[in-house]
């Protein structure tokens, strides 16, 4: 039990911070309104997306330095488990950009970039199933996936600032912590971020697994 700690808090986390983003109270802000609970949906996804890619690249560079398969199942899986968060974060916020900016998909530049930067992964994936002997598929994926990283981090989080945006944060346009997420939102928010991130961790431990037992039936 002491073990699963973390499963534990991040589920709890998560049970909080949903039931409370949807009945806590919020700002009454104009435009906004009650869609600005979907912050406790839409920013933890991406938060958990970028840990998730991170354990990933982490496991590249330890593979390259002593090819350990481990490292490459793991690197793997927590991309796969990084797509999923990122998609849900797309669908998260094309649903915050209809009530708020009139259509699901705009082509705001920051909605451009964040897609782009999911089809890099998207990429990725492709790559390996592209491959078929293993070492060298390992080895190829490894490469891209440190490559992959910082121009994720540059799309998501440099590129948009520098163009005209309706995203909060980007192009001029102020964050929500600037000037909307008091206190009350805060003891939400938080917690849906830590609470997504480590059930995001959970699930790819849970693949890197279920792909170790696979990997041990066909050997």
């Amino acid at each position: 039990m002491y073990k699963s700690w973390w499963k534990i808090l991040g589920a709890v986390l998560v049970v909080y911070s949903t039931v409370a983003g949807f009945l806590a109270s919020v700002p009454a802000l104009p435009i906004l309104h009650q869609s600005i609970r979907n912050l406790y949906f839409h920013v933890p996804m991406w938060f958990s997306m970028i840990v998730l890619f991170s354990v990933s690249v982490y496991h590249s560079i330890k593979y390259l330095s002593n090819n350990n398969e481990e490292h490459d199942m793991k690197a793997v899986q927590s991309v796969n488990a990084g797509v999923l968060f990122g998609i849900l974060g797309i669908i998260t916020g094309a649903i915050w950009a209809k009530f708020t900016w009139g259509q699901a998909w705009s082509f705001d530049v920051k909605q451009n970039f964040a897609a782009i930067a999911l089809l890099l992964y998207f990429a990725y994936l492709v790559l390996r199933n592209a491959i078929d002997e293993d070492q060298k598929r390992a080895k190829i994926a490894a490469i891209y996936n440190i490559f992959a990283f910082p121009m994720m981090v540059v799309l998501l989080f440099v590129l948009p600032r520098l163009s005209d945006s309706l995203h909060p944060g980007n192009g001029g346009n102020p964050g929500f912590n600037a000037y909307d997420l008091d206190s009350h939102m805060r003891m939400v928010f938080y917690p849906a971020c830590l609470g997504w991130i480590l059930i995001g961790y959970w699930i790819y431990t849970l693949l890197f697994r279920v792909s170790a037992i696979e990997k041990n039936k066909t050997v």
